[in-house]
């Protein structure tokens, strides 16, 4: 009790010091400096704190000890009225804003210095490159509706103006606006393309009859009623039909083209024995020739051919394709223009052994089988015949009703009863020479196709056409797993694979020789490219010397050129034919040797 009068009697004495007129600093620092009355126990415990911490308090001021007793800070800093506050930036780019922004801040000009090369074009707000689009809802109908009107009539309604509310025409009438031709809009109150049509379509003014009922199964129409004034065609009385037939009858006796007899087919032995004294044919290799013609890989070297040592006559007009007899090469099979095949000796004598005619046409291509004993030729009388070819006899005879551009037998020994022909009619077909059915159809290509090659290891095969392409093909499937076309690239007649099984020299009619690889991709090597020749309009047959060092091709003029592999340098060109030298192949035992064919009806022998 003592202490808190103690303490009142301070405070009391301190409030009414201050609240004094005539009160001075002095007393007001003596009274607020007056010692408390506090018990002893309370004495003996502050005492030694204040005579502590006396040294640690700094001397303080008297005239500032009022003021800072006095110091209030109750109420948060507030912006004095009439000053401006500083405004937040809003981004263009942000979506959402997590307070409410006032109008002066949304439309505030963007913050930052103005780039001071900008024109007013650039400077203009925009949201896409031509300018500033706001977004707006129209459907596709409307769209459309109004743009086929404005091209159609010259007038559309005005996007700018809310359809809802209308516009004000001239003369102060509300109606919708238009821009374009006004005239004519108000001419036909606006009329759309698809009212308009809609109202100028004669057809609806046809009534059709109409049944829609369910339960007459019989007379039901449903959509497919007729107009009530169509009229169909009924069907022939048995009378009529009998005059019909008869009238026919007398059409096709009097323009029938009767079927021409079946040509005969021979085949004519021009050596005297056909065995030799062991009683082996003209298909076995000679033995005594200074090459082995059984052996399967290529010479070492090859040489360009210097002298023309044989030259080949039989045929009566142009050849159009020579082939070696399979691995030995020592025949060489023959077609020409004159409808004839003959099967010439590369060694010894060199004589015709065998002529075989069949065909009422012009033979376009031949195809030896693997083991040469049989032959496929074909002809512009749209037959295919399979020939023996020892015997001279025809096996089989095929026909699709079109023109065979190009035959091969396939190259497996396990499939050697199928063959490819591709056609006029823009097909390629797998005949089956054991039943003559047709197994398989590959259709494509948009023209006739010109050549069939075989390629990775027969898995797959290429064909190019009057079309302009190469198409690849997966055996057995008509489906072509790639398709080669380029604005560039002209039709290829004749195509040849390297004996690498890599590259394919196709003959172009932009008389060049363009080079395609054989695997993977089946791209151009647009860095090999041989020219100088001139085989425009000519499917000059082309080759490779065996070490693929030459490429050997025939040209239009009867010339024939070598061109090196590597360098695509062309190396040596001569007269080879005084017509077309329309093929050359390279002998695949002999380093120097090569055979040509012209139109001239001539096979030539280099060395």
């Amino acid at each position: 009790m003592l202490g808190l009068q103690a303490y009142a009697s301070g405070s009391s004495s301190n409030s009414s010091s201050s609240s004094g007129n005539d009160s001075s600093d002095d007393s007001e620092q003596e009274v607020s400096n007056q010692p408390r009355k506090t018990p002893e126990s309370s004495k003996a415990k502050a005492a030694p704190k204040e005579e502590e911490l006396a040294h640690l308090k700094p001397p303080v001021d008297s005239s500032l000890s009022v003021a800072k007793s006095m110091q209030i800070c109750a109420a948060p800093l507030v912006v004095p009225t009439g000053q401006v506050e500083v405004s937040r930036v809003v981004a263009p780019t942000v979506k959402e804003l997590v307070y409410n922004p006032r109008y002066e801040e949304l439309f505030a000009p963007v913050a930052g210095p103005a780039n001071p090369f900008l024109t007013e074009q650039m400077k203009a707000h925009k949201n896409m490159l031509t300018g500033f689009v706001e977004s707006a809802h129209i459907s596709d109908f409307q769209f459309e509706n109004q743009r086929k009107t404005f091209h159609s009539y010259g007038y559309a309604l005005d996007p700018s103006v809310d359809a809802n509310s209308g516009g004000v025409v001239e003369g102060g009438d509300e109606g919708p606006s238009y821009v374009g031709h006004l005239q004519a809009a108000y001419d036909t109150e606006g009329k759309t393309v698809f009212e308009s049509s809609k109202a100028n379509r004669n057809g609806d003014k046809r009534k059709r009859l109409k049944n829609d009922k369910p339960e007459d199964v019989e007379g039901f129409l449903g959509p497919w009623g007729k107009f009530e004034d169509e009229q169909t065609v009924a069907r022939p009385s048995e009378q009529e039909r009998a005059e019909l037939e008869e009238m026919m009858a007398k059409k096709q006796r009097r323009n029938r083209v009767t079927e021409d007899k079946p040509i005969e087919e021979k085949s004519v032995l021009h050596i005297k024995d056909s065995v030799d004294y062991q009683g082996r044919s003209f298909l076995h290799p000679p033995h005594d020739v200074g090459v082995n013609l059984r052996k399967g890989g290529a010479p070492d070297r090859c040489f360009l051919p210097k002298a023309h040592i044989h030259t080949w006559t039989g045929h009566t007009k142009g050849i159009s394709a020579i082939r070696w007899f399979p691995k030995s090469a020592h025949l060489l099979l023959s077609c020409s223009m004159d409808a004839r095949v003959k099967l010439w000796e590369v060694y010894n004598e060199r004589r015709c052994v065998r002529t075989y005619s069949g065909h009422r046409q012009a033979v376009r291509d031949v195809s030896f089988n693997n083991r040469g004993d049989r032959f496929v030729s074909a002809g512009y009388d749209r037959y295919l015949k399979l020939w023996d070819t020892e015997t001279g006899d025809v096996i089989s005879r095929f026909s699709s009703r079109k023109i065979p551009f190009c035959v091969k037998f396939h190259p497996d020994y396990n499939k050697q009863h199928l063959f490819v022909a591709g056609t006029s009619d823009k097909k390629i077909i797998c005949w089956d020479t054991r039943s003559g059915d047709i197994v398989q159809e590959y259709d494509r290509h948009l023209g006739a196709v010109n050549t069939i090659t075989f390629v990775d290891e027969n898995r797959r095969f290429v064909t190019t056409s009057d079309d302009k392409s190469m198409r690849v093909w997966e055996w057995d499937i008509p489906v072509d797993m790639k398709y080669i076309a380029d604005p560039t690239m002209h039709s290829m007649p004749a195509v040849t694979l390297s004996p690498n099984g890599k590259w394919l020299a196709c003959q172009s009619l932009d008389n060049k020789i363009v080079i395609f690889s054989a695997i993977n991709r089946f791209k151009m090597n647009r860095k090999k490219s041989f020219t100088g020749h001139m085989v425009s309009g000519y499917a000059c047959n082309l080759d490779f010397s065996p070490d693929m060092s030459y490429l050997v091709s025939g040209d239009g003029d009867g010339k024939c050129y070598i061109w090196d592999w590597k360098t695509t340098k062309l190396y040596k060109k001569w007269q080879a034919h005084d017509n077309v030298c329309i093929a050359a192949l390279w002998h695949p035992h002999e380093s120097s040797k090569l055979a040509t064919a012209g139109w001239d009806g001539s096979i030539k022998y280099w060395d």
